[in-house]
């Protein structure tokens, strides 16, 4: 059987839980199918015009951001979105998948990140009005999605490391045709967001990655593994 690749986007620092928490992730699914899994960190500083990323059969942009380099990881999550890849955000990687979005398909250029430029008229990102650092919420999940069929279930409790979301702002126009509300916390923000015509694109504010360090396999990281694999 054929090794699965797979390409961390972000800037490994092993202090973050949720770095510690996604290889055993990973590898508890890998047990799980009796795949083969190769997993490379790609820091966003060192991905260019010119980076080989056509060998990845999967692409999970992970947390802990501010990255290095926005435009590094946001080049990556294109190729993903173009070439139709499966792909995971987590936290921050929903945060720069809604960006890379907004800029390339909504058309929106001035779209920014709030928390490194805070004064633009398009801070498409925002502080929480509570902040969820070590937290964990309900999520309802809708019915049929990706995610809600991964979990097998509509309502589900995971846990975050975040303090920036959607800017309720932009969301109305921002998910008005192809990129999909498909998880809300118990207030009705939104926490969750697929592709609709993309085989696997889904991205979480919340971090399933971290059940993995309870020695639970996370049931969205199975099911994008699943999509990295293909028909067998």
């Amino acid at each position: 059987m054929d090794a699965v690749s797979i390409a961390l986007i972000g800037d490994y620092d092993p202090q973050v839980t949720a770095h510690q928490a996604i290889p055993v992730a990973l590898g508890l699914v890998a047990e799980h199918f009796g795949q083969t899994l190769q997993l490379e960190w790609l820091a966003t500083d060192q991905i260019h015009a010119d980076t080989p990323l056509q060998h990845f059969d999967g692409f999970w942009c992970v947390p802990a951001s501010p990255y290095k380099s926005e435009a590094g990881a946001l080049r990556a999550i294109r190729f993903a979105r173009e070439q139709q890849r499966p792909f995971l955000g987590t936290c921050g990687g929903f945060q720069h998948a809604v960006l890379e979005y907004s800029r390339n398909v909504m058309g929106w250029a001035d779209a920014e990140h709030g928390e490194t430029s805070p004064e633009s008229a398009r801070a498409l990102l925002t502080p929480l009005t509570c902040w969820l650092v070590e937290a964990v919420d309900g999520i309802h999940l809708r019915p049929g999605s990706l995610i809600a069929n991964a979990y097998e279930t509509s309502d589900i409790h995971e846990g975050y490391r975040c303090r920036y979301g959607v800017n309720p702002q932009f969301e109305r126009e921002l998910l008005s045709n192809r990129l999909q509300a498909v998880g809300h916390d118990c207030s009705g923000d939104l926490r969750a967001i697929e592709l609709k015509g993309h085989p696997f694109f889904v991205a979480t504010l919340f971090q399933p990655e971290r059940a993995a360090l309870k020695g639970q396999m996370p049931p969205l990281v199975r099911a994008f593994v699943e999509a990295c694999r293909g028909p067998r």
